[in-house]
């Protein structure tokens, strides 16, 4: 992203605790386009290279700020602030991400591994709070996979806005190029 191009979508971190998901969510920021806003305190030492390893080194491509806490990161960012929370009372499929993006930047807040975003924060926001449907067995998703869910939400209804259809690396025609075609090998439709 270019130094005068804005994202759209900003991820926050609110004191995360484990570094492969920090890790797996840059790189989803990465792929996406997305800002990073990371909440301390945050449980591991995110300038060990270990954490490096972990982040499979797209935290050197990550465009991504760290704030000492909520007070800090809301004095710096001005934009609409939506919560993922097991609390949520609506999917992110009900919110209108894109009449939100047009009146500023979309912050997709998410919280710590152990006990989430905190109970105050959440109550008084509770118009803004958004839950990912699931089984009722199952109480929550990992926070990296929950994110990419909702990243790729606000994505889908703003139609991608910068993101590739095609394949950039290997080219859009690699398939074709590199391997013959087998019928025998095609599935049938039942």
């Amino acid at each position: 992203m270019g130094d005068n191009e804005k994202s759209i979508i900003n991820v926050v971190l609110f004191e995360p605790e484990i570094p492969q998901n920090t890790g797996n969510i840059m790189r989803t920021c990465v792929a996406t386009g997305a800002v990073l806003h990371i909440i301390g305190p945050v449980g591991f030492d995110i300038n060990n290279p270990e954490f490096k390893r972990a982040s499979t080194n797209h935290i050197t491509w990550v465009d991504y700020t760290l704030y000492d806490s909520w007070e800090d990161f809301t004095n710096k960012n001005d934009g609409e602030y939506f919560f993922m929370t097991r609390y949520g009372k609506v999917p992110p499929s009900d919110i209108n991400f894109k009449e939100a993006s047009e009146k500023s930047p979309i912050y997709l807040i998410f919280g710590k591994e152990s006990t989430g975003i905190p109970g105050e924060i959440l109550r008084a926001n509770m118009d803004r709070c958004f839950r990912i449907p699931m089984h009722p067995d199952c109480r929550c998703l990992n926070v990296s996979n929950a994110c990419a869910v909702a990243i790729y939400e606000v994505l889908r209804q703003l139609d991608y806005p910068g993101l590739s259809f095609k394949e950039e690396q290997k080219g859009e025609d690699f398939l074709e190029q590199n391997y013959s075609y087998d019928a025998t090998l095609r599935r049938k439709s039942r």
